[in-house]
C-alpha cells in the first residue's frame, strides 16, 4: 500500500511495515500552528514543535533548493519539467549531488505534491507535427531538454527513450488568487516575484507540517528516518521501457479474480463492488452520501376479462411474460373502456406493454386498423420497434402485420410503400407536423383506421418545444375527425414527474384522461452514491479538488472490470468525448483491451459507456448535475436497474456551486419536489404558426375553437384569409408549404462537415466524413488548430473552409484538448415596448437583441492546466432575436462598489433569480457571466452595460421573451421573495444558482443580487445589512468589467404601458 493511500484514508503516517500509525490528531505534541492576525502579526498556538533529527534539517535544505528551482519554472511555463533539466539547477544550489533516494523520500512525504514518475514522451509534447501556423510564436517544449552537466548517478535520459521521467509539483496554481479563493485567470506567465515568493514559502510550510506529522504519529520504539526511507522505497521511478514491474503500482489492472471480465450474471453484487471500492488505496472518503433503496416484489393483477390466448402465448414466447403488474392491468382495463391513459412509473417497469397489447388486440378484431408510435429519439423508436415485431411474430395470424419506420431517413422512394401497407408506424412529432397533416389526403386509409396513439417519454416534450408539439396534436385530431374517426385512443407514458394528467391533457388537448402512477412492477435494491472528489492535498484546501471527470473514468473503469453494465452520462458532448478519450487512454494503459472493446460514445444522448442495450443497465454514473436539474438527475439514475437486478447511481459532484450544494445537502437530489412541465397554450406566435399549418390542411371554421382554444378566432381574423363562406385559409406568404414555415424545434442549422483526411495520399486511402457540426458548435469546435475528439479519438483540425462549409481534420494522439478564446456580447439594439414596475421609477424594456460571437484563439490545456495560448482570425458570427432587460439603476450600482461587491457578480446572480421564477425559463437565455474575464487580473477592455438581459435562442421564436415582459412585475417580486427569504448564506439552486448556467455560476453573489431586485422593485436597501467586503483597488486583484447602462433607441409612438 502506498504512503499516499495509508495517509488519505486514516489521517495517519508512516508506520513500521508501511502499516499507518496512530493518528496525529489522537495525540497532544502537534507542530505549533501559526496564524495571521488582521494586522498581519503572528500568535503561537501554546502546542510545541518535536525536536528534528538532522536528517531531517538536511532534507529541507533539499526540498528548499527542489523549491526554488520548480517555482522559478512554473512562473514562466506551467509546462511537466524532466528530471535531468531540474537536477542540474538543484545541485547547483546544493553544491552536491541529488539522489533518486533523497526525491523519493521527498515523495513519501508529500505524495499529494510532489510528482516523481515516467511519463511518455508524447506526453509532454506543446505542438504536435501537423501545428497549424499560429499569430503567436511556438512556446518552448521541455520535452526536448536535456542537461549534459548533471551528476554522473543520473537515471537513462536517452533522447530515444519512450518515457521521460518528470519531476514537478502539482500544486502549481495560475493567475492570482482572491481572498476568497476565486481565481484571477491571466495568461502567462502569472506568477509575479512576490507571488512565486509566497507559492516557495507556502510549500516549505507543507513540508514542515508533514515532517512534524511524522515525528509526532511515530511510536517512541520507532526511528522516523528509518520509516521513512522503507517508505520511500516504493516511490522510486522505474522506467517503463526496461520492462520491469513493481506489484502494488497499478491499483486498477487486470490482477486477481477480474484478469477476465465476468460474465453480467456472474458479476458481484453492487453491495460487494461498493465493500470493494471503500478498500481501494485511491479511495479517500470520496462517498458524502449513501443512499439505499430495498428491492421490492412486484405486485401482480388479473385483468378480467383476460387476454385472448394467442396474444398471452405471444407475450409469454417473446419475453417470458406470464402475468401482468397492477399498473399494467389498469392501464389495459382503462383503454378497454374507451378512456386515454397515462403512466408514470418509474423505467424498466414495462409500460411498453400497456400500448402493445391493445394494438394486438385491434389488429385481431380487425386487421385494418393502424396505430402510431411515437418516440422523441431513433434510437428508442428502433428498439421498440424490434421487440414488436417479435411480438406479432409470436402471435398466431398476426405475423403478416407490417411495422415500419417513418422518420427523416426513410427514403423518399419508400415513403409511400410504408403509408399504404404499414399498420404501425414509427415515427416523431416533426414527420407529423412537416411530412403527414400536410399530405393528409394521401394519408387518408391509415388515418380513417388509427385506432391507438401512443406517445412514450412524454415528459421530454415541453417548453418551447412541448408547446409546438400540443398544437401538432391538436391539429392531427382535428384532422382524424375530419375523415370520420373520432374514436382513437391516445395513450403515453412518462418517467415520475408531478402532475402527469395535467400534463396529458395539456399535451393531448383531451379532458377525458386516466393517470396510473401506482407502479406495480418488482425492483432490485439500488445503491445511490453521491461522489465528491477528494482535495488535492488535504492538508492544503486552497488547491482544490481533482478532476471530477478522473474519478468518473476512475468509478466506470472499475465498474467495467467486474462486468457490471455502466453508462456515464456528460452534460454536453465535448464532456462525453473527452470521457471516451480518458477512458481509451486509462484502458489501454492497463492493457485492458478486452474492456476497451466493450465501451462506445453517444453524441446524440451525451454519454459514454459499455457497448450493450440501454435496457439493460446495472450501473449510472452522472458527471455533475445535469443541465435539466433535479427532473434529469432521476430520470438518469433511473436507468439502471431495469432488470429487477440490483443496481448503483453515482452522482459525481463537480467543484461548481451547484454541485457542492447537493453534496452538503444531499437529500435534496432525492425528497425535493420538482416543477410541473410547462406548457405555453396561449402564445399567440405559436398558435398563429399552427393555424397557418392548420388551414392548408383543412379550411377553418370558428367551430375549430374546440381544438385550438378561444384565441383562434383573433388570429384568423387578422392573420388568415376568410373567404365568402366563412372559412379561414392559410395566408399567402406560408405558401406553398406553411410546414416549412415553422420549426417545432427551432430554425434549422447550417451544418459543418467534418473530414478525415488523414489516408489520403495513401494506397486506397480516401477521406472520411466523421460527422456533421451544427454552425453553433462549429464555432467553437473545428478552428484551425483545435483538437477535435471523435469516439474518444483525437483529431488536429487542419483547415476549415466557411464557404464550403469543410472542416479538415487529421488523426493525432496529442495529449492536450483545446478551449476556444471567445466572447459573445448580447445588445439591446432597439426597443419596442416599455412597461411600469409596479411601486418603481423604473422600466422594463422588450425588443431587438442582437448576438456577437467572436472566436479569438484558443487555448491549448493539459491536466486543466494552461499550457500554450494560440490567436486566430475567424469571422464573426452575428445574429439577431427578441428579448427583454431591466437597466439597473446607477445608485444601486454605486451602493454595490461602496459595499465591496462585485456588480458582475451581482448582476449574474440576480439574471438567474429572475429565471428562476420564470416558468418557461428553459427556452429564454440570459448573458452568463464568464469567471476568466471578470477575475482577470488585467484590465478588461470590454466592459458590459449594468444590465438583466433575456433573449430568445437564435431561430427559436415562441413568444418567451414577450411572456416574461409582460408578467416582468410578478416574476421580480417573486425573486426577490425567494432571495431574501431563502436561508442559505450564499446561494443555491433555489434562489441564485441555475443548473443551466453556462459558467457553472462561479461569478456570483447572493447580497448582490438582492440590491439589484431591491433596487428595481424601487425598495428601501438598509445599508447596514450588507456585507462588508473588500472593495475596487482593495486587494482583490479583480477589475471593474460593469458600466452604466445607456438608454436604448425606441421605434417611434412606444408609450410606457402600466403596470
Amino acid at each position: 500500500m502506498s504512503t499516499s493511500s495509508r495517509k488519505h484514508k486514516s489521517d495517519a503516517v508512516l508506520g513500521a511495515d508501511g502499516e499507518a500509525s496512530a493518528s496525529p490528531a489522537t495525540t497532544t505534541n502537534k507542530k505549533a500552528r501559526v496564524t495571521k492576525t488582521s494586522k498581519g502579526k503572528k500568535v503561537a498556538s501554546v502546542e510545541e514543535a518535536p525536536v528534528w533529527p538532522e536528517y531531517f534539517n538536511n532534507l529541507l535544505k533539499i526540498f528548499k533548493a527542489l523549491n526554488t528551482v520548480l517555482a522559478f519554472c512554473s512562473s514562466r511555463r506551467n509546462f511537466a519539467i524532466t528530471f535531468p533539466v531540474v537536477r542540474t539547477s538543484v545541485e547547483s544550489l546544493l553544491h552536491g549531488p541529488l539522489e533518486l533516494e533523497r526525491v523519493a523520500e521527498l515523495k513519501a512525504l508529500l505524495p499529494e505534491v510532489v510528482k516523481f514518475a515516467y511519463t511518455p514522451r508524447a506526453e509532454l509534447r506543446i505542438h504536435s507535427d501537423q501545428h497549424p501556423g499560429g499569430h503567436r510564436e511556438r512556446s518552448p517544449d521541455y520535452s526536448a531538454f536535456q542537461s549534459a552537466n548533471a551528476s554522473s548517478s543520473r537515471v537513462n535520459d536517452d533522447d530515444e527513450d519512450e518515457h521521460v521521467l518528470v519531476l514537478d509539483f502539482i500544486d502549481n496554481t495560475r493567475g492570482k488568487k482572491k481572498a476568497d479563493g476565486r481565481l484571477a485567470y491571466a495568461l502567462p506567465p502569472a506568477l509575479s516575484p512576490a507571488a512565486t515568493k509566497k507559492l516557495i514559502e507556502r510549500r516549505n510550510e507543507r513540508f514542515t507540517e508533514a515532517v512534524n506529522e511524522l515525528l509526532t504519529a511515530t511510536p517512541m520504539d520507532e526511528d522516523p528516518v528509518a520509516l521513512l526511507q522503507s517508505a520511500a522505497r516504493e516511490h522510486i521511478p522505474v522506467d517503463p521501457g526496461l520492462k520491469r514491474s513493481r506489484s502494488g503500482t497499478n491499483h486498477n489492472g487486470p490482477k486477481g479474480k477480474y484478469k477476465v471480465v465476468p460474465e453480467p450474471d456472474e458479476r458481484p453484487s453492487i453491495e460487494e463492488v461498493v465493500t470493494e471500492i471503500e478498500r481501494q488505496d485511491w479511495y479517500m472518503e470520496q462517498i458524502a452520501h449513501r443512499r439505499i433503496s430495498e428491492a421490492k416484489g412486484g405486485q401482480p393483477a388479473l385483468l378480467d376479462p383476460p387476454l385472448p390466448d394467442t396474444i398471452a402465448q405471444a407475450l409469454r414466447d417473446s419475453r417470458g411474460i406470464t402475468s401482468l403488474y397492477t399498473h399494467q392491468v389498469a392501464a389495459i382495463s382503462a383503454l378497454r373502456q374507451k378512456k386515454n391513459v397515462i403512466v408514470s412509473t418509474s423505467t424498466a417497469s414495462g409500460k411498453s406493454v400497456i400500448y402493445q397489447v391493445p394494438v394486438l388486440q385491434f389488429m385481431e378484431a380487425d386487421p385494418q386498423s393502424t396505430a402510431f408510435f411515437i418516440y422523441p429519439t431513433k434510437a428508442l423508436a428502433q428498439d421498440q420497434r424490434a421487440a414488436l415485431q417479435q411480438l406479432l411474430y409470436a402471435c398466431p395470424g398476426l405475423g403478416h402485420i407490417k411495422v415500419s419506420t417513418y422518420d427523416g431517413d426513410t427514403p423518399q422512394e419508400q415513403r409511400r410503400e410504408v403509408r399504404e401497407t404499414a399498420s404501425v408506424i414509427f415515427t416523431n412529432f416533426d414527420m407529423i407536423h412537416a411530412s403527414i397533416l400536410p399530405h393528409e389526403d394521401a394519408w387518408r386509409r391509415f388515418l380513417k383506421n388509427l385506432k391507438i396513439v401512443a406517445v412514450d417519454e412524454l415528459h421530454y416534450y415541453h417548453g418551447i418545444f412541448g408547446s409546438h408539439v400540443a398544437q401538432v396534436m391538436r391539429r392531427l385530431r382535428r384532422v382524424c375527425a375530419a375523415v370520420g374517426n373520432r374514436h382513437a385512443r391516445f395513450v403515453s407514458c412518462s418517467a415520475t414527474i408531478s402532475n402527469p394528467g395535467q400534463h396529458m391533457r395539456n399535451i393531448f388537448g383531451i379532458d377525458d384522461v386516466e393517470e396510473v402512477i401506482e407502479d406495480g412492477a418488482p425492483s432490485g435494491r439500488k445503491d445511490f452514491l453521491v461522489w465528491n472528489p477528494p482535495l488535492k492535498d488535504p492538508m492544503d484546501p486552497t488547491l482544490g479538488r481533482t478532476y471530477a471527470m478522473t474519478e468518473a473514468t476512475k468509478i466506470m473503469r472499475f465498474l467495467m472490470a467486474r462486468g457490471v453494465r455502466v453508462i456515464l452520462f456528460c452534460k454536453i458532448r465535448k464532456h462525453c468525448e473527452l470521457a471516451m478519450k480518458a477512458l481509451r487512454q486509462e484502458l489501454t494503459a492497463e492493457g485492458r483491451h478486452d474492456i476497451l472493446g466493450t465501451s462506445a460514445g453517444n453524441r446524440r444522448d451525451q454519454c459514454a459507456g459499455t457497448r450493450v442495450d440501454i435496457g439493460v443497465l446495472d450501473a449510472v454514473i452522472m458527471l455533475g448535475l445535469p443541465i435539466g436539474g433535479l427532473a434529469s438527475f432521476r430520470q438518469q439514475a433511473g436507468r439502471a436497474g431495469r432488470r429487477a437486478r440490483d443496481a448503483l447511481a453515482v452522482y459525481v459532484a463537480e467543484s461548481l456551486p451547484v454541485d457542492q450544494h447537493f453534496v452538503n445537502n444531499p437529500e435534496e437530489l432525492f425528497d425535493r419536489s420538482t416543477d410541473d412541465l410547462i406548457v405555453d397554450l396561449e402564445s399567440k406566435v405559436i398558435l398563429e404558426a399552427h393555424l397557418q399549418c392548420a388551414g392548408h390542411e383543412m379550411p377553418l371554421t370558428l367551430e375549430d375553437e374546440v381544438y385550438f382554444g378561444p384565441q383562434m378566432k383573433e388570429i384568423c381574423e387578422t392573420r388568415l384569409v376568410k373567404d365568402k363562406e366563412g372559412w379561414f385559409h392559410t395566408n399567402p406568404k406560408y405558401l406553398p408549404y406553411p410546414s416549412r414555415h415553422v420549426s417545432i424545434r427551432g430554425a434549422e442549422e447550417e451544418k459543418y462537415d467534418v473530414v478525415d483526411v488523414s489516408r489520403l495520399g495513401r494506397p486506397g486511402g480516401a477521406a472520411t466524413i466523421l460527422e456533421e457540426v451544427e454552425l453553433s458548435r462549429a464555432l467553437f469546435e473545428v478552428y484551425e488548430g483545435a483538437v477535435f475528439i471523435h469516439q474518444g479519438l483525437t483529431f488536429l483540425v487542419q483547415e476549415v473552409s466557411h464557404d464550403t462549409k469543410m472542416a479538415k481534420v487529421v488523426r493525432s494522439d496529442v495529449n492536450w484538448i483545446t478551449e476556444p478564446r471567445d466572447f459573445t456580447n448580447v445588445d439591446a439594439m432597439q426597443t419596442y415596448r416599455i412597461r411600469e414596475i409596479k411601486g418603481s421609477p423604473h422600466r422594463a424594456f422588450y425588443g431587438r437583441v442582437e448576438l456577437l460571437t467572436i472566436v479569438f484563439g484558443y487555448f491549448k490545456i493539459r491536466n486543466k492546466a494552461i499550457i500554450d495560448a494560440v490567436d486566430l482570425d475567424t469571422p464573426p458570427w452575428q445574429r439577431e432575436t427578441t428579448g427583454m432587460w431591466l437597466d439597473v439603476p446607477k445608485p444601486a450600482l454605486d451602493l454595490m462598489y461602496a459595499s465591496g461587491i462585485n456588480p458582475a457578480e451581482a448582476i449574474h446572480s440576480a439574471q438567474h433569480a429572475f429565471l428562476n421564477r420564470f416558468a418557461l425559463a428553459v427556452d429564454l437565455k440570459t448573458e452568463c457571466k464568464v469567471p476568466e474575464k471578470e477575475y482577470k487580473a488585467a484590465v478588461s477592455q470590454r466592459k458590459r452595460p449594468a444590465r438583466l438581459i433575456f433573449y430568445e435562442p437564435s431561430g427559436r421564436a415562441g413568444g418567451v421573451a414577450v411572456k416574461a415582459f409582460d408578467h416582468v412585475n410578478e416574476i421580480l417580486r417573486e425573486a426577490h421573495d425567494r432571495v431574501e427569504g431563502c436561508e442559505c448564506e450564499e446561494g443555491c439552486t433555489a434562489c441564485v444558482d441555475s443548473p443551466s448556467c453556462t459558467e457553472g455560476n462561479v461569478v456570483a453573489s447572493k447580497a448582490g443580487a438582492l440590491i439589484v431586485l431591491k433596487a428595481l422593485l424601487g425598495q428601501p436597501i438598509d445599508v447596514d445589512l450588507l456585507p462588508q467586503q473588500p472593495g475596487e483597488g482593495e486587494g482583490t486583484g479583480v477589475h471593474d468589467t460593469v458600466v452604466a447602462a445607456t438608454s436604448v433607441r425606441a421605434i417611434d409612438g412606444v408609450e410606457v404601458e402600466a403596470a
